[in-house]
């Protein structure tokens, strides 16, 4: 009785290994070789393990756990279970049980995100530029069933498959391409990538390319390439800092111009209301002083006043024919007071005519 309890527990601990089963007779009592009994006996002291089976390497794609009837899945994780050498089903997280000896865990697929570096590799761009690249793969099992039976190897076919498909996209594209449209290639590695593995269950998120090597004359050829370019940006900014300059002079001399027109302008239109208002002012005097004339001529004594100023006007038109080139005849008879008074007019007229004339 106790070797059949030492024996259920062992089953449910997954100590037994039936490799290590030499050799049995079924006649009510199971004949264990010396090995197998020592090692029952050291599982004796065991309890039932209720927690899953833990697993030595994550990153191992064909781990295998131990089918203990009562086994709880980890979560995403996916458990392949064979029964008697043929696909069974598929064991979700939590509790599930299996018939020991029968069912088998053939698989155990993390589900979780899982980063593959993509080793360096050659890559010659479409204008024959030879490249060295690497990068970093992305990706996670999404048919547990597909990555278990649709590939040997999954982790090594995708990683071919990347550098083949990074090898085969570079070569649609130039150099300056590579470059410019470094996230449109990656994209377009994930799409290749994506199409290719789908019946390895396998699913690429994201692809990145990690370092890029050119040769040393391609090296060498574009930094010529970006110091020409720079000398280049700083000639046109020098130019057009020259044109800007000259352009600023050039307005500023064509709006001290314009100010200086008006200016003068603006002076002569002055002037010119000036000179206007003293004529107006003038002839407003001259007016008032003949009308003051002509009223004094129309009162009582005029013509005496007149005569008389007509008289001191002749006296002093005679001081100023010395003064002045104006040819003036005299009459013959000077006894004659009427011809005197006439002639006395006519130089007070000429007089008057000089005194108005305007300045030349």
């Amino acid at each position: 009785m106790l070797f059949y309890l030492v024996f259920f527990f062992s089953l449910l601990t997954g100590i037994v290994d039936m490799s290590l089963i030499g050799s049995y007779r079924l006649r009510g009592v199971l004949l264990l070789n010396s090995a197998i009994g020592n090692r029952l006996l050291r599982a004796s002291s065991l309890l039932l393990r209720s927690d899953t089976i833990n697993i030595a390497n994550i990153n191992q794609r064909f781990a295998h756990a131990t089918n203990t009837l009562v086994n709880f899945v980890p979560q995403q994780e996916a458990w392949v279970v064979e029964r008697m050498g043929k696909f069974h089903k598929i064991l979700e997280p939590g509790f599930n049980l299996l018939i020991p000896l029968i069912d088998r865990i053939k698989y155990v697929q993390s589900l979780k995100e899982i980063a593959i570096e993509i080793p360096q590799q050659g890559a010659i761009t479409l204008d024959n530029v030879q490249l060295q690249l690497d990068g970093v793969l992305y990706l996670r099992v999404v048919d547990p069933y597909k990555a278990s039976y649709g590939v040997d190897d999954p982790e090594f076919a995708i990683t071919q498959l990347a550098q083949t498909t990074m090898r085969s996209e570079v070569g649609k594209i130039s150099l300056d391409t590579v470059f410019k449209e470094r996230e449109q290639l990656n994209v377009s590695i994930v799409e290749a990538i994506n199409k290719a593995a789908d019946p390895w269950g396998l699913q690429c998120m994201r692809y990145e390319i990690r370092d890029m090597t050119m040769p040393v004359k391609i090296q060498e050829a574009m930094q010529m390439q970006v110091e020409a370019e720079r000398r280049k940006r700083a000639a046109i900014l020098e130019s057009e800092g020259r044109r800007d300059a000259a352009i600023n002079v050039a307005e500023g001399e064509k709006r001290a111009r314009i100010l200086a027109s008006e200016a003068a302008m603006q002076q002569q239109i002055n002037e010119a209301q000036g000179e206007a208002e003293a004529i107006m002012m003038r002839a407003n005097a001259r007016a008032a002083g003949i009308k003051k004339v002509s009223e004094a001529l129309s009162g009582k004594g005029g013509d005496d006043a007149a005569a008389l100023n007509i008289a001191e006007q002749y006296v002093s038109a005679f001081g100023q024919l010395a003064k002045q080139t104006n040819t003036v005849i005299v009459p013959s008879n000077v006894s004659d007071a009427s011809s005197m008074v006439a002639q006395a007019l006519s130089v007070y007229k000429q007089l008057t005519k000089s005194a108005n004339a305007p300045l030349s």
